[in-house]
C-alpha cells in the first residue's frame, strides 16, 4: 500500500470512498439483539451529510493506515511494523533480553500501541491567551485560538531533542512530542469516597463511587460511539459498492495495528483528565500569549498571569503552581509594526526573564490556492468528544465546515515549529530535568536510605495505625487530606511528580523505582486511587525498562502490581477508565515481550472481557487483539512447537460472533478469514471437523455472515428483481436533483473488493490478501464443502 505525504493528503480527500446513499442503503436487521445502553443513544444520531468529502475526510483516521500518513506536520520516520521481541524475557531466547521496549521498530510504528502509550504520556503545555490573540487566530480561519493553532505541531517535536537521565546520560530523540491543552480544561474533582477516607459514611462513599462510574462511563461510551462511526462509515461506503471486481479473501493483519483499535487507544488515551492521583495532565508549563494589537501589553501579560495563580480560572488546590510560565508575543505580520513589536519584546524579556517569543505570523486566512500555503493538520490527539461533536455537526448542518480543509502559510508552519522547538529545548525540558534532580536529591534520595525505610515503618505501625480507627482525623506523619487528595508540597505528591517527569522524560529506571516506594505509602495511607495508579505505572514502566532479572521475578512482580491496580481502580474506587486502561496497556505491552507473556496479556485481557468494562465495540476489538496475541506467537521447529495457532482461531471466531451482533460484517468477515488461515496451518487432524459442536457453530456464523452481506438495491415499478441480473439505470428527483442509482443483481458478497478498484475501493485497516476467489466460488462455498468438513479445517 503506497504512502501518502502531507502534501497530497487533502487532494486525496477526493478519491476517499463515500457512504452509500439513503436510497442505496440495504435494510439490515441485526441478527442478535444489542442490549448495551449505548445502541440507544446511537440509534438518535442522524445519518451522515449528504457531501460525501466532508464525511470522507471525518473518518480519514481509518480509511487509510496508519503507517501511511504523518502523525503531524513535522517529518517522521517510517519503520516496519512491530513484532514481539524475538528473545524473550518470559520466554527462551536470547535476543532481546535485556532490551528496552523503546529500542524496537514497535516504538517508531505510527499506530502501534506502543507508539500510542509513549506520545501519550508526554509533557502538557497549557495556553492562556487574551482576547485579542484569539481574535488574530479566528481571522486566520481557525476558530478555537491560538491552542486549537498550536495543537497539531506539538504531536511531534521538530528535530532531535537531547535529555539528560538521573545518571547524567544524555540521549536524542527523534519522536518527542508535547500536548497543548486549555488552561483549566480538564479538571477532575477529587472524590474522598473513591480515595479511601476515614470516617466518610458508606451512603457518601456509594454516592461519590457512582459519579466516578457514571463520569468514566460517559467517557468509554464517547470513544465507543466514535469507533463505532467509523466503522459504520465503513460498512456503508462497502455497502453502497455494486458489482465488486475479482475479490480478494482478506483477514486480519497480524504485523500491524488495525486503524479502528488503534483510534479505540488513542482516544481513549487522549481523554486523560487532569486528576489528584497523577500529574501526567498538569501543567508543566503555561503560555501567557498577547498579540502586538493589545493596547496595554505589560498590564495584560500581568492579568493573565494572576488568573494562573488566582480567582475563577486558577487550577485546584492539589495541582502544583510551581510550574513554568512562558511569555508570548504573537505579532501580526500584515497589520503591526515589526519595530514598536521587537521594542514590546525586549521590555517583556526585561520583566519576565528568558522565557519569552516573539511569535510572527500573517493575520488573513491562507487559501488553498495561495502559492505558499499547506494544509493545515487536524490533531491526532482530539478526545472523543471532540471527535464526536465535528461528526454530528456534519451531519446536521449542510453548511458545516470542514474540519480537515484548513490551510496554513508555510511561513507561518515554520515559525510555530521553531517557537515550539526552542520553547522545549531550551525551556520546558530543563526545567523539568531540573525539577527532577532536586526532588530525587532532596526527597526520593532520603526514603531509599534506611532512615527512610524505618520512618515508613514506624508510620505503617505505629502513627498510621493509630489513624485509622479514630474517625477523619489523622495521624501526625500521614499526609493524606481528608478530602481525599495530597497536597503539592508533601513528600507523597513531590515523588508522584517525580515519578511522573522521569517517565514522560523516559528515564524508566527512576520512574520505576520512585512508583515502587510510593505504592507502600498509597497503601498505608488507604488511598486507594493513588495506590492503582502507582501500580499501574509502575508495571508499565518496568514492562518498557531493560530487563536485568530472571523472568520468574518478573513476571510475579508484574502480575501482582497488575492485580493491585485493578483491584483498587475496580473495586475499591469504581473508576472504569483506569480499570480499562491499566490492563489495556499492559496487555499491549506484555505482548511485545513474547513467551509466557504473551499467554499473560490474553488472561488479563480475558479479566476485562469478563468484568464487562467496555462496550460491545470495544469487546469485539478486544477479542480480534487477543487472537493477534496469540497469532504473534512464534513456534519452535518445523511443526511449530509451542505456537498458539489454535487459541488464536478460537478467538477470532469469537470476534466475529461480536461483531455479527453488531451488524459490522466486514469486520466479522474478516475474523473468520483469519480464523481460517489459522486452521488452514494445523495438521488435518488438529482442526475442527471432527467437533459436531464447533462445526456447527461456525455453519451457522457462516450463514449469518452470507446474510448480512447480501446487497439488495431498490428496483424500478414494482420491487422486484431483474430476472435477467442485466443493470437498470433510475433517476430519482430529490430537493431539485436528480442521482443515477445503478441498479445491481441481488447477490451474496462476502469478500471486500481489492484496493486497486477505483473510487470505490474501500482502504482500511493494513491487510493481508490471501489467495483471491471468484464471486461464484464464494457464493456457493456453503455449498460445495463436502460432508463433516467447515472450511475451518
Amino acid at each position: 500500500m503506497q504512502s501518502r505525504d502531507d502534501a497530497s493528503l487533502a487532494h486525496s480527500v477526493q478519491s476517499l470512498p463515500a457512504a452509500a446513499p439513503a436510497a442505496m442503503r440495504p435494510l439490515r436487521k441485526s441478527l442478535v439483539g444489542d442490549t448495551h445502553p449505548l445502541a440507544d443513544s446511537e440509534a438518535s444520531l442522524p445519518r451522515r451529510p449528504a457531501n460525501p468529502a466532508t464525511a470522507a475526510s471525518l473518518f480519514r483516521s481509518t480509511l487509510t493506515p496508519p503507517g501511511s500518513r504523518s502523525a503531524s506536520p513535522a517529518p517522521s520516520i517510517a519503520r516496519s511494523p512491530s513484532r514481539a521481541l524475538a528473545g524473550s524475557v518470559f520466554g527462551g531466547g536470547s535476543g532481546g533480553f535485556h532490551q528496552s521496549l523503546v529500542d524496537t521498530d514497535a516504538a517508531d510504528s505510527p499506530g502501534d500501541p506502543l507508539n500510542l502509550i509513549l506520545k501519550s504520556f508526554v509533557p502538557h503545555i497549557a495556553i492562556h491567551g487574551s482576547a485579542d490573540v484569539d481574535a488574530l487566530v479566528a481571522d486566520k480561519g481557525v476558530r478555537g485560538g491560538l491552542w486549537e493553532l498550536l495543537r497539531p505541531f506539538g504531536e511531534r517535536v521538530q528535530g532531535k531533542v537531547a535529555i539528560r537521565d538521573s545518571n547524567g546520560g544524555s540521549r536524542t530523540w527523534d519522536d518527542f512530542a508535547v500536548r497543548f491543552t486549555r488552561f483549566g480544561d480538564g479538571v477532575e474533582e477529587p472524590e474522598p469516597g473513591a480515595g479511601g477516607v476515614r470516617g466518610l459514611p458508606a451512603a457518601a462513599a456509594a454516592s461519590n463511587g457512582l459519579e466516578t462510574a457514571a463520569r468514566d462511563g460517559g467517557l468509554i461510551a464517547q470513544v465507543e460511539t466514535v469507533v463505532d462511526r467509523h466503522l459504520r462509515y465503513a460498512e456503508d461506503s462497502y455497502m453502497g459498492i455494486t458489482s465488486p471486481p475479482t475479490p480478494t479473501r482478506q483477514a486480519l493483519d497480524t504485523d500491524a495495528t488495525s486503524p479502528y483499535y488503534a483510534l479505540y487507544l488513542r482516544r481513549l488515551l487522549s481523554g486523560m483528565p487532569v486528576a489528584c492521583h497523577e500529574s501526567f495532565a498538569h501543567p508543566v508549563a503555561c503560555v501567557i500569549a498577547i498579540s502586538s494589537r493589545n493596547p496595554s501589553p505589560i498590564e495584560a501579560l500581568r492579568k493573565l498571569y494572576a488568573e494562573t495563580t488566582q480567582g475563577e480560572k486558577k487550577l485546584p488546590v492539589w495541582v502544583d503552581g510551581e510550574y513554568l510560565r512562558y511569555y508570548v508575543l504573537v505579532h501580526d505580520e500584515e497589520g503591526s509594526d515589526i519595530t514598536k513589536s521587537m521594542a514590546l519584546f525586549d521590555q517583556m524579556k526585561r520583566h519576565f526573564g528568558l522565557h519569552c517569543h516573539l511569535l510572527r505570523v500573517r493575520s488573513s486566512e491562507s487559501a488553498e490556492t495561495d502559492d505558499d500555503s499547506i494544509p493545515l493538520p487536524r490533531s491526532d490527539w482530539m478526545t472523543a468528544a471532540e471527535e464526536l461533536a465535528d461528526i454530528e455537526k456534519s451531519d446536521s448542518h449542510e453548511d458545516f465546515e470542514d474540519p480537515t480543509n484548513r490551510y496554513i502559510f508555510e511561513s507561518d508552519a515554520t515559525a510555530i515549529r521553531t517557537f515550539i522547538r526552542e520553547m522545549v529545548i531550551q525551556s520546558v525540558i530543563p526545567t523539568m530535568e531540573r525539577n527532577v534532580s532536586v526532588w530525587n536529591d532532596q526527597v526520593a534520595s532520603r526514603r531509599r536510605g534506611i532512615s527512610g525505610r524505618f520512618m515508613s515503618l514506624s508510620k505503617r505501625f505505629t502513627f498510621g495505625g493509630s489513624s485509622r480507627g479514630s474517625g477523619v482525623g489523622v495521624g501526625p506523619t500521614n499526609n493524606y487530606d481528608a478530602l481525599g487528595f495530597y497536597r503539592p508540597d508533601t513528600q507523597e505528591a513531590i515523588m508522584r511528580r517525580l515519578a511522573d517527569f522521569a517517565f514522560m522524560l523516559r528515564d524508566w529506571k527512576l520512574a520505576m523505582s520512585t512508583y515502587d516506594l510510593l505504592r507502600t505509602d498509597f497503601q498505608n495511607d488507604k488511598a486507594w486511587k493513588y495506590h492503582a495508579a502507582a501500580n499501574e505505572m509502575a508495571a508499565l514502566a518496568l514492562l518498557i525498562m531493560p530487563q536485568n532479572m530472571s523472568s520468574k521475578t518478573r513476571l510475579e512482580t508484574i502480575n501482582q502490581m497488575l492485580e493491585q491496580a485493578f483491584y483498587s481502580y475496580h473495586t475499591r474506587c469504581n473508576s472504569l477508565y483506569g480499570a480499562i486502561r491499566c490492563i489495556i496497556l499492559a496487555l499491549e505491552l506484555l505482548r511485545l515481550r513474547g513467551g509466557s507473556g504473551i499467554d499473560e496479556a490474553v488472561r488479563w485481557g480475558t479479566r476485562v472481557l469478563e468484568a464487562r468494562l467496555i462496550g460491545p465495540v470495544g469487546d469485539a476489538l478486544l477479542k480480534e487483539r487477543m487472537a493477534i496475541c496469540y497469532a504473534s506467537q512464534q513456534g519452535v521447529g518445523s511443526q511449530s512447537w509451542g505456537s498458539r495457532r489454535r487459541k488464536s482461531a478460537l478467538w477470532s471466531v469469537l470476534g466475529a460472533e461480536a461483531w455479527i451482533a453488531q451488524s459490522k460484517f466486514i469486520q466479522a468477515q474478516r475474523c473468520l478469514n483469519e480464523a481460517r488461515k489459522m486452521y488452514s496451518l494445523l495438521p488435518g487432524e488438529c482442526g475442527v471437523q471432527n467437533f459436531g459442536a464447533a462445526s456447527d457453530f461456525l455453519a451457522r456464523l457462516n450463514e449469518q455472515l452470507k446474510e448480512g452481506l447480501r446487497i439488495e438495491f431498490p428496483a424500478r415499478g414494482d420491487g422486484g428483481g431483474s430476472e435477467d441480473g442485466s443493470e437498470e439505470e433510475e433517476e430519482e428527483e430529490v430537493d431539485e436533483e436528480s442521482e443515477t442509482l445503478n441498479e445491481g443483481r441481488s447477490r451474496r458478497s462476502s469478500v471486500i473488493p481489492p484496493g486497486a478498484g477505483g473510487g470505490g475501493s474501500l482502504e482500511t485497516a493494513p491487510l493481508t490478501a490471501l489467495a483471491p476467489a471468484r464471486l461464484s466460488d464464494i457464493e456457493d462455498e456453503g455449498d460445495r464443502t463436502p460432508p463433516g468438513k467447515d472450511g475451518f479445517g
